[in-house]
């Protein structure tokens, strides 16, 4: 890995950090929310196999419901579920399904996807 890359590497990790303080603790944001799930199958182009994943949240996480992309070339990528999640505790929903494609930057595009179920638990 060259240095311009493992450069980009360390600011997005920074960056990332950053949102995470800014986007407080899940308790403070949404004191109504016990816990949330989230369960999805992660694709790659080029990789025939999905690999299972679940992130959880509690009310200690921070706030940001971001999930790394797993791809080795992509910079600053993810899934952000920010939007998905808040709506579904305005309207006080406990189960989404959906598919996410990565945000970031690779130079293959379309290079990664999820398909995704977030549960919620109120308190």
């Amino acid at each position: 890995m060259n240095n311009s890359m493992n450069s980009r590497k360390n600011a997005a990790r920074i960056e990332r950090q950053e949102r995470r303080v800014e986007a407080g603790f899940v308790a403070a944001q949404f004191p109504e929310v016990a816990g949330i799930v989230i369960s999805m199958m992660y694709n790659q182009r080029g990789i025939a196999k999905s690999l299972p994943r679940i992130v959880n949240f509690f009310p200690g996480s921070y706030a940001l419901f971001r999930v790394d992309c797993l791809s080795r070339g992509c910079i600053d990528g993810g899934f952000d579920l920010t939007q998905v999640i808040t709506g579904m505790i305005r309207n006080r929903r406990e189960m989404a399904k959906g598919e996410l494609s990565c945000e970031g930057n690779d130079p293959s595009a379309g290079h990664s996807s999820i398909v995704y179920e977030v549960a919620i638990q109120y308190a």
